[in-house]
């Protein structure tokens, strides 16, 4: 009997995910001897070439998206493992082709793994699932199957649950991959060490000490050519049901009892659970939602568009941790500057020893995890200045990536989410109750058009006015470190 075997069937092979992440990504893991030997990964898509010719394109689109154009000789030790198969999606002849190929390429090893990753409009994982049930490619008779899932899962909740439906009569949830790049970030990740790996955390880590808690996400750049379809999804489908709302709950999350992927992904699932719920008549007395100026004129987007391109929202979760402590989320299009950062706010000292001052005269202590791009965190506490008196000054401790690890890169998220899919540890990817979970608190904004149209904000701003009065009315503001102000 050989050694076994394992293939990754990229679908969607033609396609930007697969030449600017996936396939860079599969590479660096054998350049790093990281890929096993026997792994070989398979494109498949509508287009018509051959392996050689395969192998070029994604040679050619490695020129083009990554900094690894200088190692052809690497490259072309792993081309050997490209192949390419023609595939219609919606074809099941085209899957009994596809089953016949990967047997031969297979041979006899054993086990003969299978990973199938869906980088196909979201339009298409029904019928491609349903086809690998179909054509039996989906059973688990000469080793195991797992299937990759990009977001959008679902449009809304109605739709996500009848997706985990279908689904799931094909694989089974532990088969399940749903992948969100945000989790495969160095940074993100440190949030679990950084909590979980410091003793002086934990005991301030809560509704006694945590004045508030923020997370921005910002972009830079506007919709792009992208605008077609960010025109139907718009911000709350494209960033909140998804990043913004797995970074609450890893901030938010309780310890695990154990180290394994499930006990991790429920306590994730607990925080969704405690989150307070808002009704449709009540959603803008606790979210803002805003429209850059000059949107209507993107190319594909309908001129009477209300698709919000920036929202700011508070949120509470109800538990016994972080009742009351309100938790401010945001993220945009065109915005001032490209940043990712959660920012932990303590409360103020109850009371000052120092002359005649008081407690809203200093700013509190805040944490700030830098997730992108000065990747980093920094806690900020009071200092006396020197020959002053006793006159006091905000100063940073900071810890960067960049100058503490100065001789090893960060690698792309894909890179790790890929290796731990094929390693069958599910940690960083997402379960079925977190995704109708995650669709259930953000539903009401669903039907915001219903409400108001979106306030106006200038390109290169932070969004529109009414976001920091969200904040006014609590008497807090924003706070960025990394990001700019």
């Amino acid at each position: 009997m050989s050694e076994g075997t394992t293939t990754i069937v990229i679908f969607g092979a033609s396609g930007d995910l697969a030449k600017r992440k996936l396939v860079p990504a599969l590479f660096t893991l054998a350049a790093k001897n990281r890929l096993d030997a026997n792994v070989r990964i398979v494109g498949a898509s509508r287009s018509t070439m051959s392996d050689d010719q395969f192998r070029e394109s994604m040679w050619d689109a490695l020129q083009e998206f990554s900094d690894l154009k200088n190692r052809r000789h690497d490259w072309d030790r792993f081309a050997r493992r490209l192949h390419y198969i023609p595939a219609d999606i919606s074809n099941p002849e085209h899957f009994l082709n596809m089953k016949e190929h990967l047997e031969e390429l297979e041979g006899d090893a054993r086990p003969a793994n299978r990973l199938f990753y869906l980088s196909i409009a979201p339009s298409l994982y029904l019928p491609a699932i349903l086809n690998l049930g179909a054509t039996d490619l989906a059973l688990e008779d000469t080793g195991w199957r797992r299937v990759v899932i990009e977001k959008p899962f679902g449009w809304n909740l109605e739709s996500a649950q009848a997706l985990n439906r279908e689904v799931h009569q094909v694989f089974k949830e532990e088969q399940v991959y749903r992948i969100d790049h945000y989790l495969g970030k160095e940074s993100v990740q440190n949030l679990l060490v950084l909590r979980f790996a410091n003793a002086i955390f934990e005991p301030v880590w809560n509704r006694n000490y945590v004045d508030n808690i923020q997370i921005t996400v910002a972009e830079s750049v506007d919709v792009a050519d992208r605008a077609a379809y960010y025109d139907e999804s718009g911000v709350v489908r494209d960033m909140v049901q998804n990043h913004l709302l797995q970074l609450l709950a890893m901030v938010a999350m309780e310890p695990p009892s154990a180290a394994d992927a499930e006990s991790l992904r429920s306590k994730k699932v607990d925080v969704l659970k405690a989150i307070r719920r808002w009704e449709t008549d009540n959603v803008s007395n606790h979210a803002i939602r805003g429209q850059y100026e000059g949107y209507l004129d993107e190319k594909g987007v309908d001129p009477g568009s209300l698709t919000g391109t920036y929202v700011a929202m508070r949120l509470y979760v109800d538990n016994w941790r972080w009742r009351d402590v309100p938790f401010y989320l945001r993220t945009g299009k065109a915005m001032a500057n490209k940043t990712s950062e959660i920012i932990v706010q303590f409360q103020s000292p109850p009371h000052l020893m120092f002359y005649d001052r008081k407690p809203d005269d200093l700013s509190p202590n805040v944490l700030s995890v830098c997730l992108q791009p000065n990747e980093g965190t920094h806690l900020r506490f009071q200092s006396k200045v020197p020959d002053q008196g006793m006159a006091m000054q905000p100063v940073d401790m900071e810890f960067s990536y960049e100058t503490a690890f100065r001789d090893q890169s960060i690698p792309e998220a894909y890179e790790l989410l890929l290796e731990d899919a094929l390693q069958g540890d599910a940690s960083l990817f997402i379960r079925s109750d977190h995704i109708e979970e995650a669709w259930r608190i953000v539903e009401p904004l669903l039907n915001w058009h219903e409400i108001r149209p979106p306030y106006q904000y200038d390109r290169g701003s932070w969004g529109p006015k009414a976001a920091d009065w969200l904040l006014a009315q609590d008497g807090r503001s924003w706070v960025l470190v990394c990001g700019g102000s």
